[in-house]
This record gives structure tokens, C-alpha cells and sequence, in this order.
């Protein structure tokens, strides 16, 4: 045992439990405020506090406690206010915060397979797809496997709200293809940023909360982030004009709930239940209000902040699953990470059938009845 776990082991939370379950005169003779007081979930987000997302982490916070009857208080904190954003994994491991809402993505430097797990390889499958993959078909214990057998994170994670797939982002000027963004200094984080990188541009990860000022100061000139929101609210329009959507760099993400093993392990199974199934509660109203707020910001960076929306051109698109061709082969002479891109190609193979064979076309029914206004 770690000297955190023997810590943990004797942590208030540990002592609150132990002192309920004990029974006898000793649990009689406590005092009712102590047994009423609840349990303070430290949680931090790698969110600034502005962003859309901190309001997504405020959907599972609101869940948790309600659901608890009040019996857990989360304690939500925004990306640095105990650590920086990338750094909420350590925390959550060192149990200097108790639980974290980010990406995997985040943590990629530690492996780099931690990005299957939100930024990987594009199959074919959506975020929903990916999602599924995590629950149904095995990824749930390669994750496990990963995290606390492979890297030995005193961690246990879930995964909510199937992203949107991501734009490929913001330019100064207009991209056409390939040979457009050769050279670019260009934000993203996960693997997307070796794919970049092997499509020429110059990738620098770094946090939401510091990209317009790199932009400009020039430490890059193009960028993604994540959605028209989260861009529109930290101030990409004031920076760049030009907005492509639509990539496979980054198509298939959902958020990562972390929690230290000793923190949730400590809880009552009915509190460790809240704690896991609010993960599904919230993703279903994070998936509402992005449709809702998304849409919107993307109608007002064109008719109010002067951006001009495109779709990322077909060359570009073509370029990524190239590129993708040649990770994929480096990356799967890592024993674990064949393992997990064999277990996503077998689900997507299946999964994806179903859904592009039975899928509706939605596009000629939005063009039927809204004509001329998509491109490409």
C-alpha cells in the first residue's frame, strides 16, 4: 500500500463510512449533525470557467447531489484552480483532488494510447459509436487495464456525452487542400497531433484557456478547440475569420470522469452507483444543451461576428485517413494498443454497418426543405 492509500484509509471520508456501518451505542450516541454532514467531492474540470463546458460539469454536479439526497456536495473548481488543465489525472492519482472532469486526450503524454479512448482513429464510427464501444464492446476494461494495471493510476474512470465531431478549425486565411496548411503552427492535443504533424503542419498542445493568446502572439497561427461555444466564447473569431467544420481528427470524443479509487472506493455502493450513473444522467442533458447552444453560436459567428463557415475540403479529409493509414501501423507494434484498435475495427465493423446501412439521409430531407443552404 501507497503511503496516500494508508492516508486514504483513514481519511474523514473513511472514517464517516466505517463510523455509519459500525452500529451499536457508538453510531446511537453520535451527534445527528455529524451523521447528516455530507461528503465534499473535490472536483476539478480542465475547463476555464467562461466555458460552455463548466456548464456541462454543473448538469453532473446538479445530478449527483440530487440524486444523493444531498448526502455527496461536489466542490466543482475550473481548469487551474488547484492544477492546471492537463495536470488533472496526477491529481486524481495523488488524490489532491478527488475526482476530475477533462479528456483522455489530457494525459496522453503518459501513453499515448489514452487517446483510443476519445481521439483516435476514425473507423467509421461516430462519437456515439465510440461510446457504445466503451460500454458494450470492451473498452471499459482496456481502459481499466490501462490506467491501473499498465500505468498503475490509483484512478476509476467513466466516459459521457458523445461529442460532436470536432472542426477542423480556425485559419487566417483560406485552405483548399493538402498543400494549404503545409508549415502551419496549429493547435490540438492526442494523437491528432501526430496526425498533423504528418501532414506537415507544426502541432503545439496546449490548453482552451491559452490559445487565442498564442494565437496572438504568434506561437501558432491556426487552431482547434472543440465547438463553436467553447470558440466563439473564448474569442477565435477575433483572432481568425476562417472556420472549417467537419474533420476526423478528432471525431469520436467524450468527456472522462475520473475518481481516486480510494476516495470512490470509501463510498457506500449506493453513493459509488450515483457517482457512476450520473455519468449517463449528464450525458444526455450535455447532449441537449450542446445541440442547442452549438447550433446557435455557429449561426451567430456568421451573421454577427463575420466568420465565414466552410466545410473542410475533400483533399484534407482524404489526407487525415492516410494519414491515419500510417499511425495506425506505428502505433499497433505496441502490443496493448493493437489490442485496443483490433477491439474498436471489430465493434466499428459491426456497429457502423447497422447504423450507415439504416440511417435516414438526413441531408436530402434538411435540403428538401431547406434548400441551398449546405455546401458540399
Amino acid at each position: 500500500m501507497t503511503a496516500y492509500q494508508t492516508k486514504a484509509a483513514l481519511s474523514r471520508r473513511s472514517f464517516l463510512r466505517t463510523g455509519a456501518l459500525a452500529g451499536g451505542a457508538a453510531a446511537l450516541a453520535a451527534p445527528a449533525v455529524l451523521a447528516q454532514s455530507p461528503i465534499v467531492m473535490k472536483m476539478q474540470t480542465s475547463w476555464p470557467a467562461s466555458d460552455i463546458w463548466m456548464e456541462f460539469a454543473k448538469e453532473y454536479v446538479t445530478r449527483v447531489e440530487e440524486m444523493s439526497g444531498g448526502r455527496i456536495r461536489v466542490d466543482l473548481m475550473p481548469a487551474g484552480a488547484v492544477v492546471g488543465a492537463f495536470q488533472v489525472m496526477d491529481a486524481v492519482h495523488d488524490g489532491v483532488i478527488d475526482a476530475a472532469h477533462s479528456v483522455s486526450a489530457y494525459w496522453y503524454g503518459k501513453s499515448k494510447a489514452a487517446s483510443f479512448f476519445g481521439t483516435g482513429p476514425v473507423f467509421g464510427g461516430s462519437a456515439t459509436t465510440m461510446l457504445g464501444w466503451f460500454y458494450q464492446g470492451g473498452g471499459a476494461e482496456l481502459y481499466r487495464e490501462l490506467t491501473q494495471d499498465i500505468l498503475g493510476m490509483n484512478i476509476v474512470g467513466f466516459y459521457g456525452f458523445p461529442m460532436p465531431a470536432q472542426p477542423f478549425g480556425w485559419f487566417k486565411g483560406e485552405v483548399n487542400g493538402t498543400a494549404d496548411i503545409q508549415g502551419f503552427k496549429y493547435r490540438t492535443v492526442g494523437l491528432a497531433a501526430d496526425l498533423l504533424q504528418a501532414m506537415g503542419m507544426s502541432v503545439a498542445q496546449l490548453p482552451g484557456g491559452e490559445i487565442v493568446p498564442a494565437m496572438e502572439r504568434g506561437v501558432i497561427d491556426a487552431f482547434e478547440f472543440n465547438n463553436p461555444s467553447s470558440d466563439r466564447r473564448f474569442g477565435a473569431q477575433d483572432v481568425a475569420k476562417n472556420y472549417y467544420l467537419s474533420s476526423y481528427h478528432q471525431a469520436s470524443e467524450s468527456f472522462e470522469f475520473t475518481f481516486n479509487r480510494d476516495f470512490y472506493e470509501d463510498l457506500a455502493p449506493d453513493l459509488q452507483a450515483i457517482l457512476k450513473y450520473a455519468v449517463e444522467a449528464a450525458s444526455t442533458a450535455n447532449t441537449a444543451h450542446a445541440l442547442r447552444q452549438y447550433s446557435a453560436d455557429l449561426a451567430g459567428l456568421a451573421a454577427e461576428d463575420g466568420v465565414t463557415v466552410r466545410r473542410t475540403p475533400k483533399e484534407i479529409l482524404q489526407g487525415q485517413l492516410a494519414a491515419w493509414d500510417a499511425l495506425i501501423a506505428q502505433l499497433e507494434a505496441d502490443p496493448f494498443s493493437k489490442k485496443v484498435l483490433d477491439s474498436q475495427r471489430a465493434w466499428v465493423e459491426q456497429v457502423s454497418y447497422y447504423e450507415l446501412m439504416n440511417e435516414a439521409d438526413l441531408r436530402l430531407a434538411y435540403d428538401h426543405y431547406f434548400p441551398g443552404k449546405l455546401q458540399g
